[in-house]
């Protein structure tokens, strides 16, 4: 008889993230037989945006996440262009993917470092390290200590992405210099060098210590290639525009279904998102984003997350950097938790020698922005990419103003529910058929969660109050950050 356990809350994610795994030997190997993942948080950020100004829309999003706010920022502008038939000024569209790389090589980083490796490996007997599971840690000595002493490494580089970041974004997170028809920031000479400078840091930190302790993990744990495939379909939107025209980019859009050869066109009238599984009115269901609506239904029969179900073609996908660097042609070792990994760190490495190259395409005192004003209807989407993966935003205006507002984000389409056929989503799927050595410390669960790198963050919790508790109300500027990634 299976075993159900479940962890709650997932540690070392951003958000809140509850999973359930039932556990059975099977054939003699003990194993995941069935995964079940729930978004636990509610998201408001479509109704709150309803009514407003669409400037509005790149400062609000923006703290959908924390974490990949720049991506969100990305979108907004892209819809608002879209909708108004902007082309943004070279020097914009540079300084856009510089933001963006930043922010990018930040999370890349952060990810395997403080996010990932401990999974794997054992450090000091402090925190962040301890406590921890003791099961199947098989990097050890000094490989061990080298990795210990990178995570620490790692922090200041993270820092130094984010900065480089701010040279062009005003901050990180949040930049505000994201604007409808282009960017706000100059690019000045000083500037300009001081990027350079952090990369000439940061290039050499991605390709001799991140790539090597990625190689390092790998090296002992070659069953993790074999571990965590799930439906092996793969779709990527395309992120950091080449030219003008938005065609042309350094990773591109298409997708790949498994067992097919040839990488295919995205149709963005294909999505939908069901929520047979989801705790929002069975009347939403199979809409498409341009159309679609957000009511939510709590409780509802047979409902388990407060993610929706995104599907291509009724289809789950995968999302993130492994389907990125796959549909460019970048990377086909194979699809699981060591290849996303690997994917990453290659990604990262590409994005940051790109970006070494758009600083010298930036052409002094040229444009950054074009006059933009606000259509009094239009229809409009943006798709990019966010670390995580595959970050698409809907728009709707009417009488200048937004009537609606739909985000599909990363973790929606990795950390979806089953959906109306009864389908896991790519991460439950990705769960089932795990070995499991030892079921009081799960922690092959745990690797194949993080190698997806989940975010559920910047959001409010659906809980019912015991009846001795006081109910407080914070008011905040940009309403309340309620988020189903």
């Amino acid at each position: 008889m299976a075993t159900v356990k479940v962890l709650d809350p997932i540690s070392r994610i951003e958000g809140h993230l509850k999973i359930e795994v039932s556990i059975d030997t099977v054939r003699g190997l003990q194993q995941v037989v069935d995964a079940r993942a729930t978004g636990t948080l509610f998201r408001g950020f479509e109704t709150i945006l309803q009514g407003r100004s669409p400037l509005d829309a790149p400062d609000i999003t923006q703290r959908i996440c924390g974490v990949c706010p720049v991506s969100h920022g990305m979108a907004a502008v892209v819809t608002l262009d879209r909708a108004a038939g902007i082309a943004v000024p070279e020097n914009g569209r540079i300084l856009r993917n510089l933001v963006l790389a930043a922010n990018f090589i930040q999370s890349h980083i952060l990810h395997f470092y403080h996010l990932a490796a401990l999974d794997y490996v054992d450090g000091p007997n402090q925190a962040p390290w301890q406590p921890s599971w003791k099961t199947d840690k098989r990097v050890s000595g000094a490989a061990a200590n080298a990795l210990v002493g990178n995570y620490v490494a790692a922090l200041a580089m993270r820092r130094k992405a984010h900065e480089m970041g701010a040279l062009f974004g005003g901050r990180l997170p949040h930049p505000p210099t994201y604007r409808a028809g282009g960017i706000t920031a100059t690019p000045r000479p000083e500037r300009i060098d001081a990027y350079r400078a952090y990369l000439n840091e940061l290039i050499p930190f991605i390709q001799n210590v991140y790539l090597n302790d990625v190689n390092t993990v790998a090296s002992v744990y070659s069953d993790y290639f074999r571990i965590g495939k799930g439906h092996g379909n793969l779709l990527a939107y395309g992120v950091f525009d080449l030219d003008s025209t938005g065609e042309e980019k350094l990773l591109n859009r298409g997708r790949w279904v498994n067992g097919r050869r040839d990488v295919l066109r995205v149709d963005v009238g294909s999505i939908t998102e069901q929520v047979r599984y989801s705790w929002y009115d069975d009347r939403t269901a199979n809409l498409n984003p341009a159309s679609g609506v957000t009511t939510p239904q709590y409780p509802k029969r047979g409902a388990y997350s407060w993610l929706k179900s995104p599907r291509y073609q009724s289809i789950p996908y995968e999302v993130g950097p492994l389907a990125r660097m796959w549909v460019n042609g970048d990377y086909s070792n194979g699809i699981s938790v060591l290849d996303r990994h690997a994917a990453r760190a290659l990604e990262c490495l590409k994005v940051a020698e790109a970006a070494m190259g758009w600083l010298d395409e930036i052409v002094p005192d040229a444009p950054v922005i074009a006059p933009y004003e606000v259509p009094d209807s239009a229809s409009a989407y943006g798709l990019t990419e966010a670390a995580r993966g595959a970050l698409g935003h809907w728009l709707n205006i009417r009488n200048g103003r937004i009537e609606n507002y739909q985000v599909i984000t990363p973790t929606c389409w990795n950390a979806s529910p089953r959906d109306g056929n009864g389908r896991r989503g790519p991460l439950e799927q990705a769960l089932v058929g795990t070995p499991i050595k030892n079921q009081a410390e799960p922690i092959e669960v745990l690797r194949v969660i993080h190698s997806f790198d989940p975010c559920l963050s910047c959001a409010v919790h659906v809980m019912r109050p015991k009846k001795e508790a006081q109910v407080f109300t914070v008011a905040m500027g940009s309403g309340p950050a309620a988020c189903r990634p």
